[in-house]
């Protein structure tokens, strides 16, 4: 008898325990004819808690992959040896989309994708750990826009990962709130990094070279989130971006000239400290109005409250490139100055300046070179073209932002 009973008793606790580990264990998923359907069967069918393991080799896709279930992590085994290899893609304008929250990928490759690399949308806590997006065809316009692409988003963490070849930016976050890039690389894109109408951001330990521009932090109109600020770009290395642009026609990253290293434009209080630029053939540091028209009233098209201090400057501005390296050459000359702000003002407020919680500062090593092309009086007064390359004018600060914490880091 209680023998009996304690074999009744232990088959359901078995059960309930075997679906417990379906729910919230691991999928093993080997490379094969079958692991494009695995795989996606295995997203849909995850359970908030699971690991979706992939293992080594490389994984055949004809469509995109999605994810709309929260809390799923999915693992390969080094972006080195686990590749989703995408270069048949018939469908989908990404290869991998997430629309989830608490979502973590890691330790794989995603390659030559018909459209964007790896896209977050509307995601909570997403993070993106030793991921590689990659276009191995080298630099060509017909590649997808963005690599890692995390938008309308909060909590973003991306570290230790490598993008390559992307036409418009290679790590881009937009429209996002809490964002850590940090650790990583970013080479042979239109812009290596970008920060885009985003609050709280930071971007640091990352080596970006070999890219049209380097680290771009821009606001732009006509977007469901405006009003990006609070950005931290520091302890990066900025290097030999050198790639001829190849953005398809009408993107706004097409006027980023060759040899652009980090570039602000239309956001505020974004601080830029403690970089490593060297061989940025235009410009070193490029801050910036918006140059186009818009019809959006709400949108503020200047710079402002800038700070850029403690970088180390080497070999820039030697040669300047596209519309922009040749507009800015021809007010300063070559080489062009480490730093270079347009000096494009609101017009009620050119003449007075504007208010110091607003200004441009300036806190670099002595001979650090500077100019500002007061853009606004060469309009109004075109015989007047001499920059003002007196650095000393912007000396002051402004409190930093807060560092960047992610709930996803807590304990870490």
């Amino acid at each position: 008898m209680g023998s009996k009973f304690r074999v009744f008793y232990t088959l359901p606790l078995l059960f309930v325990l075997h679906t417990a580990a379906q729910a919230t264990g691991s999928i093993h998923i080997a490379a094969g004819p079958d692991s494009a359907e695995q795989l996606q069967e295995a997203l849909i069918t995850a359970e908030a808690g699971s690991t979706i393991s992939l293992a080594e080799g490389v994984f055949e896709f004809s469509d995109g992959l999605s994810l709309d279930v929260p809390g799923v992590t999915i693992r390969g085994a080094g972006m080195d040896k686990t590749v989703l290899s995408f270069g048949d893609q018939k469908a989908g304008g990404e290869g991998f989309l997430i629309t989830s929250d608490n979502v973590t990928l890691e330790d794989l490759a995603v390659v030559n994708t018909r459209g964007d690399g790896i896209k977050s949308k509307g995601a909570d806590q997403i993070s993106y750990r030793r991921i590689r997006v990659e276009w191995t065809g080298g630099p060509d316009e017909k590649n997808g826009a963005y690599g890692i692409y995390p938008v309308e988003s909060k909590n973003v963490l991306v570290e230790d990962s490598l993008v390559r070849g992307a036409s418009d930016a290679g790590i881009y976050v937009g429209q996002s709130e809490n964002i850590i890039v940090r650790n990583s690389t970013a080479e042979y894109n239109v812009a290596g990094i970008e920060i885009e109408n985003s609050k709280h951001a930071d971007v640091y330990g990352n080596t970006v070279t070999h890219n049209t521009g380097g680290i771009l932090v821009f606001d732009l109109p006509n977007l469901p989130v405006m009003g990006g600020h609070s950005v931290r770009v520091f302890d990066n290395r900025v290097f030999d971006n050198d790639t001829p642009n190849f953005a398809p026609e009408g993107n706004i990253v097409g006027m980023v000239a060759k040899g652009t290293g980090i570039m602000v434009m239309a956001n505020r209080n974004v601080h830029v400290f403690d970089n490593i630029l060297k061989n940025n053939g235009t410009v070193h540091v490029l801050i910036a109005t918006y140059p186009n028209d818009f019809d959006d009233d709400s949108y503020f098209p200047h710079p402002r409250a800038v700070v850029v201090r403690d970088n180390t400057y080497e070999d820039g501005g030697t040669d300047p490139d596209g519309e922009v390296g040749k507009l800015i050459a021809g007010i300063t000359g070559t080489p062009v100055p480490d730093i270079v702000w347009d000096g494009v003002m609101p017009l009620t407020e050119w003449m007075t300046w504007t208010a110091s919680e607003d200004r441009i500062y300036i806190a670099e090593p002595d001979g650090t070179t500077f100019a500002n092309l007061r853009m606004i009086e060469n309009t109004l007064y075109p015989w007047s073209t001499s920059p003002d390359r007196d650095i000393a004018d912007h000396k002051g600060s402004l409190t930093e932002p807060k560092e960047v914490a992610l709930p996803q880091l807590q304990g870490q």
